[in-house]
């Protein structure tokens, strides 16, 4: 019993170090997620010069499939946009989600699970779902967006402002 409080401590503070060190102000999170494809997907992979979206969701939240289905027919306003959705579920659970709506078809959507790490979950204290961070093309933080004031047309109309 003693080895395990011990062996949580530690992982405890290894994590809040890792998300301290790694953490910039500001910047888009270092993360790292499994996508449901079973493919590690790290934030350096993302596209340079692009704005970015990352969605922070739950794969069984009602008000993120909303959200999904909503921004999937405005996708047009966000074409030329990198968006991550990241949620902590199981891969199985992303791919279920990713199949449910059709999102392999949309190259600019990448889709994964951080799992039980939540490095992106603490980085930004998300206690609600959905959560939306805006970064712009040098990947510095523009707006976060909270579940109950997530705005389509508020987010496309930062973009058109980048």
């Amino acid at each position: 019993m003693k080895n395990k409080i011990i062996y949580l401590i530690l992982t405890f503070l290894m994590v809040f170090t890792y998300s301290k060190i790694y953490a910039q102000p500001g910047k888009v999170p270092s993360f790292k997620i499994v996508e449901s494809n079973g493919k590690i997907f790290k934030a350096e992979n993302l596209p340079i010069g692009k704005p970015l979206i990352i969605i922070y969701f739950s794969p069984e939240c009602d008000d993120c499939q909303r959200l999904t289905e909503n921004f999937l027919t405005r996708i047009n306003d966000f074409k030329n946009v990198a968006v991550v959705m990241i949620t902590y579920l199981s891969v199985e659970s992303v791919s279920q989600f990713v199949a449910r709506n059709n999102l392999n078809k949309y190259s600019n959507i990448i889709i994964g699970t951080e799992g039980k790490y939540l490095f992106v979950k603490n980085y930004y204290n998300i206690e609600q779902f959905p959560f939306i961070a805006l970064y712009n093309s040098k990947c510095y933080l523009i707006k976060k967006y909270y579940s109950k004031e997530i705005n389509l047309n508020d987010l496309s109309d930062h973009l058109k402002n980048l």
